[in-house]
């Protein structure tokens, strides 16, 4: 019979796992699952706040640009009206504009920061659509790479995000143009 050895042993010992490390996503572990529940809009309350903590990058007249705190890739971004509205046919033509605007400048800016090759641009209205937030309208600016398809989402519903929230936003704010 083979003795069980201490795995305290073999802290530093390469094995055949690959682990990915994200000690950062704790907090919204902690959280639970509805880290935005129960404390209003996450979008009419991000304005409220600075720019770092509500990790916007932009702000406009009649909206406003944030990474997703949920995001499917690095540099993920969310369009937001200011204004409580859950439909895109009830934004004003104001809105209308400015988001599409925004999402355009987005584009150019995540191109130059992450030097992504592509984009999925989208909303989802209604929960049945799979809004995660159907009571306020948002246009999601995913960037995209040739490579960044692997078997973590297929597989163990997972993605790896290379970068921290706080320094994906400081480097899209900052080449945000004036």
């Amino acid at each position: 019979m083979t003795e069980m050895e201490s795995a305290a042993e073999f802290a530093a010992v390469p094995d055949a796992f690959q682990r990915l490390w994200t000690p950062h996503r704790m907090a919204y572990i902690s959280a639970g699952a509805d880290v935005n529940r129960g404390s209003g809009c996450p979008f009419c309350a991000a304005p409220e706040r600075d720019d770092e903590s509500a990790l916007i990058v932009h702000r406009g007249t009649h909206a406003f640009v944030l990474l997703n705190l949920f995001p499917y890739n690095s540099g993920h971004l969310l369009v937001c009206p200011y204004r409580h509205v859950g439909l895109y046919d009830e934004a004003t033509p104001e809105e209308t504009t400015e988001i599409a605007a925004l999402t355009q400048t987005a584009m150019r800016v995540l191109r130059q920061v992450s030097r992504c090759d592509g984009f999925n641009i989208g909303m989802n209205q209604g929960h049945v659509a799979g809004a995660g937030v159907e009571e306020h309208l948002h246009q999601h600016v995913v960037p995209r790479w040739g490579s960044d398809a692997n078997f973590f989402p297929i597989i163990a519903k997972t993605k790896a995000l290379p970068q921290l929230l706080g320094d994906v936003r400081r480097s899209i704010a900052d080449a945000w143009p004036a």
